[in-house]
């Protein structure tokens, strides 16, 4: 080991680290050989660290040494490890509490734990295990099997970290590319708005059907996106910042919102928030959307002529907003899948507006986060009736 790693382990004068023998002559690890690594042994036995340390140091594994739980913890905290080799019987603090602590702390519950003890104890070995480690090796140990353990230990981890790099950049890049996509297609949307505003003063047959079609295939594009950046946030980091929150406030905008749309399908909405002093605890713009795509469903698969409501209500320690349609209500089956993601039910739009599969989905994601509870109460034929239970502020 080098004199820097020697420092790091020898800061205390009772001995709570212990220095590993001096591997001078040892060189790099073999190419075949798992990448080095820093590697925490923790062991009330200053020569099975030393022992440990010769085996692991020949690799090329920067190896250092801890006497007692509390000094492993302050030395995983200040050089995180890749790999902790653990004592389980060790004095004051045991190897299994050691790693419990380890487990709370989140710049450090990703660390391999391979626990290290001379007794063959199988309540023990279970004890270890479920203190959140992932390996037991006892002691005399064979130095083959330590290094086969931990060479597939630090593979195992290197493949976890590989795979939440590439799960964070799926993440950024989707970010970036809905969003820059959004943006492109909203500028599509608008042009062809105008275009087709401006159709009836050139007269143009050919343009309006042109138009027509531009708005259309630009506006089901849009509402994809969004719906597909909601989905993304409740599954990539979607923050709740939860708070008291009038529901009827909500409501009385989406329903001012939705009114024209409904309107232009002869479709009436109405809104009952005689309940307007209830408040809910939840996040405002998570209920906004839960609020909005509830409301947007219902308009969208109701016929010419029917009618939504919209309503809020209190009591007994929990707000109830419902959305209450007459359109073709749902099956069996398609309440078995209504939920889940870009499932497809057997309704239609009846307007041709966009359907993504995603609305209800993020519904659910969104009031189960909240703390909250959705029903369906639905039957072919007979329209739906969607309910979210939310729970009022804490006392």
């Amino acid at each position: 080991m080098n004199k820097k790693l020697k420092s790091e382990v020898l800061p205390n004068q009772n001995e709570a680290a212990c220095p590993p023998a001096n591997l001078a002559g040892s060189t790099g690890a073999s190419p075949h050989e798992t990448r080095t690594a820093r590697i925490l042994i923790v062991d009330d036995q200053p020569g099975n660290i030393r022992m440990a340390d010769s085996v692991l140091g020949k690799l090329g594994h920067q190896i250092t040494g801890a006497l007692d739980g509390a000094s492993a913890l302050k030395l995983a905290a200040s050089n995180r490890p890749d790999l902790i080799l653990l004592d389980v019987l060790m004095p004051e603090m045991d190897g299994c509490e050691v790693c419990r602590r380890l487990k709370l702390n989140p710049k450090l519950e990703n660390i391999p734990v391979i626990f290290l003890s001379a007794a063959d104890d199988k309540d023990l070995i279970v004890r270890a295990l479920d203190s959140g480690g992932v390996d037991y090796i006892t002691k005399p140990f064979n130095q083959a099997e330590l290094i086969s353990r931990v060479n597939t230990q630090l593979a195992l981890k290197a493949a976890r970290d590989r795979l939440a790099r590439l799960a964070e950049d799926k993440s950024e890049l989707i970010y970036v590319l809905t969003h820059d996509l959004k943006d492109s297609i909203g500028d599509i949307s608008m042009s062809a708005m105008y275009l087709h505003e401006q159709h009836k003063k050139l007269n143009d047959g050919r343009l309006t059907l042109l138009s027509e079609n531009i708005l259309r295939a630009s506006e089901l594009l849009l509402a994809f996106v969004k719906e597909f950046l909601a989905n993304a946030a409740t599954d990539y980091g979607f923050a709740l910042d939860p708070a008291p929150v009038n529901p009827a406030k909500i409501v009385e905008r989406v329903v001012e919102q939705y009114r024209e749309a409904a309107g232009r399908k002869g479709i009436g909405i109405e809104a009952d928030i005689s309940a307007a002093g209830c408040v809910a605890w939840a996040d405002a713009l998570a209920l906004d959307q839960v609020v909005e795509n509830l409301v947007s469903n219902a308009v969208k698969f109701s016929p010419a002529g029917r009618r939504v409501w919209v309503s809020v209500r209190g009591g007994a320690g929990v707000v109830e907003l419902a959305v209450r349609d007459e359109g073709p209500g749902f099956s069996a089956a398609d309440q078995a899948r209504m939920f889940r993601r870009y499932g497809r039910l057997s309704a239609r739009p009846t307007g041709g507006e966009a359907s993504t599969g995603l609305g209800l989905s993020i519904v659910r994601k969104l009031t189960q986060e909240m703390k909250g509870e959705l029903f369906c109460e639905s039957a072919p034929g007979q329209g739906a009736t969607f309910t979210v239970r939310l729970p009022q502020p804490p006392e």
